[in-house]
């Protein structure tokens, strides 16, 4: 809410950028972290067992407008992870917030919901500016916001970024100005300068994965002259995944007596829902079991992980000839080819994905029920996120990984140990109601 000073922000070091589109920010196999979570996982110590329980206050509670309930009602999701119960009735009455937790915990919904709770619409106005530092996160957060605005057709929601011809976007803004505003630094700031995005009105400045474009000293500059552009009265949240102590002072620096969420507790990440089995076999057996999987298991979206980009090609290939609806994703694909397969897929155009840990973290397609570990990660961290795809924000799921060797052992080990779950070999019988919604 507070007026950032050049000198408490910015770092002398940094030189004035050349006035030009912005380089989109890729991401690679090891570092996809861009694509923030409109998801939760459930908390609470009882999470020694594969179907973990959880006691939670609903969205209810919060007082949410009926429109923004229905279309809670509607994806099927039940309860506020911690997160979301911790800063969602503190955001809905205008304050400041920071909030640091892993990926997965539903970061997002607190100012989805939040933001649109607050806005009461006016033609021509931007009310909210949401600033990103990927396209594919973008995207996500500007179709998370469409998909809960379901019952509020008058809120207009728009996202901008790079890459994309600057003329349609001054145009879309021109003919049909859009209440809430989603873009990366680079793109929103040419357009603000050149008059044709108006940020005098925005009550509502969020950053999502604020750590990213606070510690580039190049793209703190760009969010810190959109944030001069804005009024000095206005509701900032930030919110990230990873959030160092040395960042957190200068995200400060943008608030007045923010409310400062950060779970850290790994012990909460134990998934809601989400029932894990393994399965003891050989590599030459992967295949006929998986076949037979794909075969006896009820789902809606299946996403199966392997470890490197010809498995994902090969393994897809394999599917499509066998008459799966498969479709893969990997990092030899160019980024446009896949942002367009992650739509087709979150459309439900396809069922099953195959891919590489690009889409490991932060891919939240609430039709995904089912995820099969192909390969086994190469670590904890990386398992929870890919069986994170399924069971979120309250919903059911299965995770299921096959164990091909001593080091396959080791790391499921390492995940039972380290997160407290007991993964519990495949039965010849699956109950279709532990993880199919009812």
């Amino acid at each position: 809410m507070g007026e950032v000073k050049d000198n408490e922000v910015m770092d002398n070091e940094v030189k004035d950028n050349e006035e030009s589109e912005e380089e989109l920010l890729d991401y690679d196999e090891e570092d996809a972290k861009a694509l923030n979570n409109f998801a939760a996982k459930g908390v609470g110590e009882s999470a020694k067992k594969g179907y973990v329980g959880i006691h939670s206050s609903g969205f209810r509670d919060f007082l949410l407008k009926p429109e923004l309930l229905r279309a809670i009602v509607d994806s099927g999701f039940e309860h506020p992870s911690e997160v979301q119960h911790e800063c969602i009735p503190q955001a809905i009455l205008g304050m400041d917030v920071i909030c640091q937790a892993k990926s997965g915990m539903g970061k997002t919904a607190v100012f989805v919901l939040s933001t649109m709770q607050q806005i009461e619409p006016v033609a021509g106005q931007v009310a909210a500016l949401v600033l990103c530092h990927t396209r594919e996160l973008a995207y996500q957060i500007c179709h998370e916001f469409e998909r809960f605005s379901t019952y509020l057709p008058d809120i207009k929601v728009a996202v901008f970024y790079g890459g994309v011809n600057i003329k349609s976007h001054k145009d879309l803004l021109k003919n049909e100005c859009p209440h809430i505003v989603v873009g990366t630094p680079g793109r929103i700031l040419a357009l603000a300068r050149e008059k044709d995005l108006p940020l005098k009105n925005v009550r509502h400045f969020i950053l999502d994965e604020c750590d990213k474009m606070l510690e580039s000293l190049d793209m703190r500059k760009d969010v810190q002259e959109i944030f001069k552009m804005t009024p000095h009265d206005k509701q900032v949240m930030m919110f990230s995944a990873t959030l160092s102590k040395e960042i957190r002072p200068v995200c400060k620096r943008f608030m007045q007596d923010p409310m400062e969420i950060y779970v850290d507790d790994e012990a909460k990440l134990t998934l809601h829902g989400l029932v894990q089995h393994y399965i003891k076999l050989s590599e030459l057996e992967k295949n006929r079991k998986l076949n037979d999987l794909l075969d006896a298991l009820d789902f809606n979206q299946v996403v199966i992980f392997v470890k490197s980009v010809s498995r994902a090609a090969e393994l897809n290939k394999l599917l499509v000839e066998c008459n799966f609806p498969s479709i893969c994703i990997h990092s030899g694909m160019t980024q446009e080819e896949r942002l367009m397969r992650y739509k087709s897929f979150k459309e439900g155009h396809k069922r099953i994905l195959v891919a590489t840990d690009l889409v490991g973290r932060g891919i939240d397609i609430e039709r995904v029920n089912i995820v099969i570990n192909y390969d086994m990660p190469d670590s904890a961290d990386t398992y929870l996120h890919r069986v994170g795809r399924a069971g979120r924000f309250g919903t059911k799921g299965l995770a299921i990984t096959f164990v091909a060797s001593g080091s396959d052992s080791d790391v499921l080990n390492q995940v039972q140990e380290r997160f407290e779950v007991d993964i519990k070999e495949l039965p010849e019988q699956i109950d279709t109601s532990t993880y199919m919604p009812s």
